[in-house]
């Protein structure tokens, strides 16, 4: 089960290790971090999306090398036999692409989890803040990269005439449909071809805690039916939202490891 909730993680704060990893869209001019110092989950360590990244390329969120990886986890405190609990203050679910990046270095799938509701929820029901920050002994934590969860540019190029996977774009129908311009400078409209669409937000309630797995199946039995044994692929804008999708999949697929094009848009819509 890839989602716990606001009841279990209060319950086990002192258990777990709980991650802050709210990341916003660059135009609404907020910032995870700052947000982060004035209030945050008791126990909880920020987690830097745009800085824990690939440096030395200009698509945004991709992943970093192993080694770098390993080096920014220790230096969180977190061990490899750690169950890590992950939330964000997020509209775009940030806290899914961190869990995506801890299953691809190989921490156990069933040792990660996203607070479902994130801090929103947290704070609606009146649970324990704090703008304490919390002490941390680095540890000596350990990756193995499941490179078989990631694609690349030329397997997406491929897999257009193979057909051997089906890719599922995470953005909303306008973008995805060309009808709206891109958010970020520098890439064209549109969409990679025989994509489908399936806005993440779909897959939300209003409160953005995750649909019910009635809910979700029917969602996903509109793109994947008839294709239950081809390797589904989700893909966005920067790799974000493409791992909102991956999860609300894992909740009714409990085989499924979540497979995205890291570029995605963002390196496919480069003009």
């Amino acid at each position: 089960m890839s989602l716990v909730e606001t009841d279990w993680l209060d319950q086990n704060l002192n258990d777990v290790k709980i991650i802050d990893c709210s990341w916003h869209m660059p135009q609404t001019k907020r910032v995870g971090f700052e947000e982060y110092k004035k209030v945050h989950i008791p126990n909880a360590i920020f987690f830097d999306l745009d800085k824990n990244s690939k440096k030395n390329t200009s698509l945004p969120h991709m992943l970093v090398e192993k080694t770098d990886w390993e080096e920014i986890v220790s230096k969180m405190g977190i061990k490899n036999d750690d169950k890590i609990i992950i939330y964000d203050n997020s509209d775009v679910i940030s806290s899914c692409r961190c869990w995506y990046n801890f299953i691809y270095f190989g921490h156990n799938s069933e040792m990660v989890h996203v607070l479902n509701g994130g801090l929103k929820k947290w704070i609606k029901e009146k649970r324990k803040i704090t703008r304490d920050l919390k002490n941390i002994e680095i540890s000596e934590y350990k990756g193995v990269e499941n490179k078989e969860l990631i694609k690349n540019m030329k397997m997406i190029d491929q897999n257009i005439d193979t057909q051997e996977f089906k890719v599922i774009d995470a953005r909303s129908r306008e973008r995805f449909e060309g009808k709206i311009p891109e958010p970020r400078k520098g890439l064209r409209s549109g969409n990679i071809k025989n994509s489908w669409c399936l806005p993440f937000n779909e897959c939300l309630n209003d409160d953005k805690t995750f649909k019910n797995k009635k809910d979700l199946q029917v969602i996903f039995d509109a793109y994947i039916k008839d294709s239950q044994e081809i390797e589904i692929v989700f893909s966005c804008g920067s790799g974000v939202t493409a791992c909102v999708l991956a999860l609300a999949y894992s909740l009714i697929n409990d085989k499924y490891r979540p497979c995205i094009y890291d570029g995605s848009w963002a390196e496919y819509g480069k003009i």
